[in-house]
């Protein structure tokens, strides 16, 4: 019996099971547009920054800058309370600002159902600068946000921690919330230290404000000063001070790469979008040197390679001729013998001839035993009971021009020698 599995798949798949067990899933898009950052549902990382900065301004006014001497202590609200309020600003008018091409914000219809996606009569979301979903025409740069399901404008990513689309419109309160984080984390970072440092070396620095007149003994530390103050113990605003400086240093290093990632893209003039993009569609460079070498298309091998010589120039002129060799023969230094390249019927072979082996007969014309090497390598011969010829240790050993065959000079002189009384005979007989 067929156990059935209820909990198995992924309730927002709008197909079937993927059989190869491919890890890309299909997932319907939200019913309705959503409007901004605030739209429903709301993303954990929202909460997440919220606290982190809540958490910040509470430890950095509460506690950590009325510590600070009557000087120190007005350049740090002025300083750290500046960069503080200006993330606040940018990042809730970041969240707060629709990001969506001006032709969807004109139909200003968030109420109603987004249609689906048929591909079938569409190849994508939007096609000649028209959007099948939005059912508007867009600008160039405009992207189809599956999240947002709407189009945005000058789309560069869609953020998490936003929970909105990051476009043309609030791109630079964007910016501006990650450079005011920067700069508010590297001011705190410092100041942490400064407290956590004072506490051994010289705890006087930090007691300045007149409410530690009234405290009994260095062990009680005042915080929320001047307003409300509240005694804690020593060990308590170390600990606090300790958290306070993880999560600033991990803070600033993720702040840090993700400020210098976009003055990058600024520098080049490209959004995140497009970055991806290109990312994916350039080569890796390891596959790069993967790929083998291409091997020689005659079929030679890389022994045969090694073993090749540079050719013996023919005292003939070298129009469609190229010299390989000279023959050796007992007595005085035959002329060299030539490769000339037969086009013959649309095929390309080597022919290799000799006068030495040519008999002239009563009655007859000239004939000649030629030897012929196709290109592949392979040899073929043109007379019955011809052998293969095969290098001989001691002997020099001589390639063709396209380097495909190996022979011996002195084995294919003796051969053609032996050969031609065959071919005499076959020639008599002949009607």
């Amino acid at each position: 019996m067929t156990n059935l599995n209820c909990f198995g798949r992924h309730r927002r798949r709008t197909a079937p099971h993927n059989a190869a067990g491919s890890s890309s899933e299909l997932v319907a898009p939200p019913i309705h547009s959503r409007i901004n950052g605030w739209s429903l549902p709301l993303h954990s990382f929202q909460f997440i920054a919220l606290l982190i900065y809540s958490f910040m301004a509470i430890v950095a006014f509460g506690i950590y800058v009325p510590l600070l001497p009557a000087p120190w202590s007005y350049a740090a609200y002025a300083l750290i309370g500046s960069a503080f309020v200006l993330h606040l600003f940018s990042h809730v008018t970041a969240v707060t600002i629709d990001p969506a091409d001006v032709n969807v914000r004109r139909r200003k219809d968030y109420s109603s159902p987004m249609p689906t996606f048929d591909n079938t009569k569409h190849p994508h979301v939007i096609d000649n600068l028209h959007c099948t979903l939005c059912e508007v025409d867009v600008s160039p740069k405009a992207k189809h946000c599956s999240t947002c399901n709407k189009c945005i404008a000058n789309f560069d990513h869609h953020c998490k921690w936003l929970n909105n689309c990051v476009g043309g419109r609030n791109y630079w309160f964007f910016f501006t919330a990650v450079s005011s984080a920067v700069i508010g984390v590297i001011l705190l970072f410092p100041l942490v230290l400064f407290v956590f440092i004072e506490h051994y070396v010289n705890p006087a620095v930090l007691r300045t404000a007149p409410q530690f007149q009234t405290v009994k003994g260095n062990g009680t530390w005042l915080v929320f000063l001047p307003v409300a103050p509240v005694e804690t113990s020593s060990i308590s605003l170390l600990v606090v001070s300790f958290i306070t400086a993880l999560l600033a240093l991990a803070s600033l290093l993720l702040l840090c790469h993700l400020l210098c990632f976009h003055i990058y893209l600024l520098s080049q003039g490209i959004s995140t979008y497009e970055y991806i993009v290109r990312k994916r569609q350039s080569p890796n460079p390891k596959e790069k040197q993967q790929v083998p070498a291409a091997l020689p298309s005659n079929g030679a091998t890389a022994q045969s390679l090694e073993l090749q010589e540079p050719p013996v120039n023919c005292d003939a002129p070298l129009s469609s001729r190229s010299c390989t060799f000279k023959l050796e023969d007992r007595g005085p230094m035959p002329e060299p013998i030539c490769a000339e390249m037969d086009e013959s019927n649309g095929g390309h072979h080597l022919s290799y001839s000799s006068e030495s082996a040519t008999q002239m007969i009563a009655g007859e014309s000239a004939m000649s035993l030629p030897v012929v090497w196709s290109l592949s390598g392979t040899e073929r011969p043109q007379a019955v009971g011809r052998v293969e010829v095969k290098p001989v240790e001691g002997r020099p050993v001589v390639q063709d021009p396209l380097g495909s065959s190996i022979m011996d000079t002195a084995l294919v002189h003796q051969q053609l020698m032996t050969e031609q009384p065959q071919y005499l005979h076959f020639k008599q007989k002949m009607p």
